[in-house]
């Protein structure tokens, strides 16, 4: 099957990205990419058009990494907090995984990262301060605090109180 040029109108994550021009097979370009205006045929004529992908694509990686540091700064300023179910001998029912962690932030700091962005070895079953690592963007790393505490103990918190 015969395989064309195209160049890219905007970001397909398994392509590449504004201004690339990728070779495909002919029947994705004809039938997909170019009829969802996703791209142009590689033309002469289209490719004088790359100049004007390329700046907006610069623009959007300044955003999207400008953003990824916003967001960084807001996941270091404090510690997350979670609970962890402890049982009497003080083995933990259930872990920590990173999809919880992605909950905790998202409900704690009004921020949405993907558990697949927050690299963590191994759940967490153990109670205490750890840290973990969250690639928001290729470029941005944050490492954030999480304080992993019993259930028992805020509820005797708030049993002392009454």
């Amino acid at each position: 099957m015969p395989n064309v040029q195209v160049i890219l109108k905007e970001k397909i994550a398994s392509l590449g990205a504004e201004a690339d021009i990728v070779t495909v097979r002919a029947g994705y370009a004809r039938n997909f990419l170019v009829p969802q205006g996703k791209a142009y045929e590689a033309t002469a004529g289209n490719l004088r058009h790359i100049n004007n992908l390329k700046t907006r694509r610069a623009e959007r990686e300044t955003a999207e990494r400008a953003e990824a540091q916003n967001i960084a700064g807001k996941l270091r300023k404090a510690p997350l907090r979670l609970t962890l179910d402890i049982g009497q001998g003080g083995k933990a029912f259930g872990a920590i995984t990173a999809a919880d962690i992605a909950e905790g932030i998202a409900a704690q700091f009004k921020v949405t990262v993907d558990r697949h962005q927050i690299e963590l070895e191994k759940p967490i079953k153990t109670t205490g301060k750890h840290e973990v690592t969250i690639k928001i963007h290729s470029d941005v790393e944050a490492v954030l605090k999480l304080v992993v505490s019993a259930p028992e103990a805020e509820g005797a918190d708030a049993g002392d109180a009454e």
